[in-house]
């Protein structure tokens, strides 16, 4: 087999598993924010959205970038009026660009 062909049959699944985080992770975001559409509703709703968007950013992405983004992601949205950043976009594009630098 050659190389562009072996290398084009390697990194087939790691650019659908790489899509679908995006996908998954602007999902979860969008739940994130939808704590704004109703007044008053937005810090009760977080304190049970925040562990749990922590613990899906862990299991989203493995070792440290997971544990970090899971830590930065529970406090984003259990802190007051920072819904509107997408944690698990930003850690997206993170992760994607370190995959672009290792040379997928």
């Amino acid at each position: 087999m050659s190389n562009k062909l072996q290398t084009e049959v390697n990194t087939k699944p790691k650019r659908q598993a790489t899509e679908f985080k995006l996908i998954i992770g602007l999902f979860f975001d969008v739940i994130g924010m939808l704590s704004y559409l109703i007044p008053g509703l937005a810090e009760s709703t977080d304190l049970a959205w925040a562990p749990i968007a922590g613990f899906l950013m862990t299991m989203m992405y493995k070792g440290t970038v997971g544990k970090v983004a899971g830590v930065i992601t529970f406090l984003e949205e259990i802190l007051p009026f920072s819904d509107i950043i997408p944690s698990f976009t930003i850690t997206w594009l993170y992760e994607y660009n370190q995959d672009k630098k290792n040379g997928w």
